[in-house]
């Protein structure tokens, strides 16, 4: 129960790191980036798939109703939520460099015949860089996919009313004759790249530090003196 409350707690509390780390990157510093992802990345790498869900959609939800220009708008909690999904996926595809519970027994041959540090330095940022790029090609098709949605199916919007859809690219980068939902897609490759990168590795060094300062272990139950844990997300 005492777990539980902590995870709701932290989850929360990543939701809210979001908004202020999104608000501090577009109105107090001005870049054209959503930086609404980063501790939904932190609470998906602590404690899975779930919490990570939780995160992010409470994210979206409460940055919406600030910033609220129609109920439109919430479809893009799907956004979040799937960094969350995307962030998981990659943990199951590279558990080794991913995961931060790397006691089990099966990691250690992973790390003996390595020639040292470096070279696990290397391939964690190699992970953590095809990560970022998974999450960039995903949350551009589908953010693209909800801004075409609006576009098409509510007369009363255009790019110019929608902050959080325009980003300032697709109206320099594509005439009006090109497919609206190209132009969304590709429109926020640019933004994604850069935003993914950053949330990916400050995300990943708030998880490790996370877990550091609350001395979190593996969420699932401790096995008996005989066995070993098979897994920890």
């Amino acid at each position: 129960m005492r777990k539980t409350v902590l995870m709701l707690f932290l989850s929360t509390a990543g939701a809210l790191l979001n908004i202020v780390s999104n608000k501090l990157f577009t109105s107090v510093l001005g870049f054209p980036l959503y930086m609404d992802t980063m501790f939904t990345i932190t609470i998906t790498l602590v404690f899975g798939l779930f919490w990570g869900v939780f995160c992010g959609t409470l994210t979206n939800i409460i940055l919406h109703s600030i910033g609220f220009w129609g109920w439109e708008g919430y479809l893009f909690v799907l956004c979040n939520a799937a960094t969350a999904l995307i962030t998981w996926l990659f943990i199951k595809l590279f558990p080794r460099e991913l995961n931060l519970y790397n006691t089990d027994q099966k990691m250690i041959p992973f790390y003996s015949h390595r020639t040292g540090t470096i070279r696990i330095i290397m391939d964690r940022t190699i992970v953590l860089i095809l990560t970022s790029f998974g999450l960039c090609l995903v949350i551009s098709i589908l953010g693209g996919a909800i801004a075409s949605f609006i576009l098409i199916f509510s007369s009363s919007y255009t790019e110019a009313d929608i902050p959080v859809i325009s980003c300032g690219f697709s109206g320099t980068m594509f005439d009006k004759n090109y497919p609206v939902f190209l132009s969304q897609i590709f429109s926020r490759i640019p933004v994604n790249i850069v935003d993914r990168l950053i949330s990916v590795f400050a995300g990943y060094g708030a998880a490790y530090l996370l877990r550091s300062v609350f001395k979190l272990s593996s969420q699932r139950p401790k096995p008996s003196s005989s066995t070993l844990p098979e897994g920890s997300m």
